[in-house]
């Protein structure tokens, strides 16, 4: 590993086109068309285009990985089985993915004018990220994670140092906002940059752009957010975090009533797949209400175990789903299984969740039903594990292993 002291250096990226603002340089602002739309479901005919956009606000960085055949003790040495340089960050992997599947993805971000910057500027252009709403900033630096990959536990240990200097509101200008929003069919948050994704989240409301929310654990501005999405992917530990539930399938239940735009939230399980629930467009008779902790335990008798490949079950539509203490919601609920991956194929989880969601949103805005749509995002997310970083195996819509879906 390099040490901490000191970052290591990146050859210099192609050169890139600026014009100078308030100390800082920014990426010219292309003239884009506004598009009509309002939904989900229409929004690739309402575009007019086969290709829908979506626009992240949040992390982007650069990933130094390490593979170790063991994490390290306190005051040991060791080496390196493998080491790779990539771009990371929760709203750069997560819309790497998508642009791969076949969207056009913008982000609003940060990165200071070094040699990390316009490495991650580079790779994301590669990729068909437009990066023309990303600030560069004459001084500072940009955001860099060191990543030790255990091989032993398949695990992975990120120590990350923020840039800087941050991104604050007054950098996104009113003008730049509605530019980057115009023709915009979702928009996701990582809840970093909270701020200025506020900022975006209520122009993108008074549109009525759907918004999908990643909320991998509870950070400062997401409670606001929250109240803005229409879409919520979390991770295992959130849903009972935030709520203070007795388990998952009750904390579902809890954050749908707390949050009554969204249309559905997914809690990924790793290994054990995912869940999903859902609320129904019409509210179900009370007399046939269902516990929320019950459906689970039927869905999960009926996956079906020898399978490898991710597989999805659902619960009738519209059932009226209660949970202790909480009040009830009208929906179904869908029990997603993960990809099974052979010992010898596994070689790195991180970026896993980014994969996940990169896929959802091509569900999306592709108007995958969930049966579907969950399957195909675990099938993503397992491609994604198949390489050293979160970007090197993920895969593009033509991948044979795709042609399912």
């Amino acid at each position: 590993m390099v040490p901490c002291a000191q970052q290591p250096q990146l050859p210099t990226a192609p050169p890139f086109h600026t014009f100078r603002q308030a100390g800082r340089r920014v990426i010219p602002l292309p003239r884009l068309h506004r598009r009509s739309r309002r939904t989900i479901a229409t929004m690739a005919s309402a575009s007019g285009s086969p290709n829908p956009v979506v626009l992240g606000c949040g992390g982007i960085s650069v990933d130094y990985l390490a593979a170790v055949a063991s994490f390290p003790n306190p005051d040991d040495k060791i080496r390196s089985l493998a080491l790779k340089v990539q771009g990371g960050g929760n709203t750069g992997n997560a819309l790497t993915a998508a642009a791969r599947l076949g969207l056009r993805p913008r982000i609003i971000s940060k990165v200071a004018n070094d040699a990390q910057g316009r490495s991650i500027l580079s790779e994301l252009q590669t990729d068909g990220v437009d990066t023309s709403y990303i600030l560069v900033a004459e001084n500072g630096n940009s955001p860099f994670t060191y990543i030790i990959v255990d091989e032993q536990t398949k695990t992975r240990t990120c120590i990350h140092t923020p840039g800087s200097p941050p991104m604050v509101p007054e950098e996104l200008t009113k003008a730049n906002l509605s530019s980057a929003l115009d023709g915009v069919d979702i928009v996701y948050f990582d809840v970093r940059l909270h701020d200025i994704a506020l900022l975006v989240a209520e122009e993108a409301s008074q549109r009525k752009i759907p918004i999908l929310i990643d909320a991998e654990r509870k950070r400062e501005g997401l409670d606001e957010l929250l109240n803005f999405a229409s879409y919520v992917v979390c991770s295992a530990k959130f849903p009972q975090a935030w709520t203070g539930a007795s388990s998952i399938p009750v904390a579902l239940v809890s954050m749908l009533s707390r949050l009554p735009n969204i249309k559905f939230v997914i809690v990924t399980l790793g290994e054990k797949g995912c869940l999903m629930l859902e609320r129904s467009s019409t509210d179900a008779s009370e007399a046939g209400e269902i516990d929320a902790e019950a459906l689970f335990e039927s869905l999960e008798k009926s996956i079906d175990q020898s399978s490898t490949i991710p597989k999805c079950v659902a619960s009738k539509s519209n059932l009226r789903i209660s949970a202790d203490g909480v009040s009830s919601i009208s929906g179904r609920l869908l029990l997603g299984t993960a990809e099974v991956i052979p010992p010898g194929e596994l070689v790195d989880t991180t970026g896993a969740g980014d994969a996940f969601i990169g896929a959802v949103l091509y569900g999306l805005c592709t108007s995958m039903p969930p049966e579907r749509m969950l399957p195909f995002a675990a099938r993503v997310a397992g491609c994604g594990c198949r390489g050293l970083g979160a970007r090197t195996s993920l895969p593009h819509r033509a991948d044979p292993r795709l042609a399912g879906y």
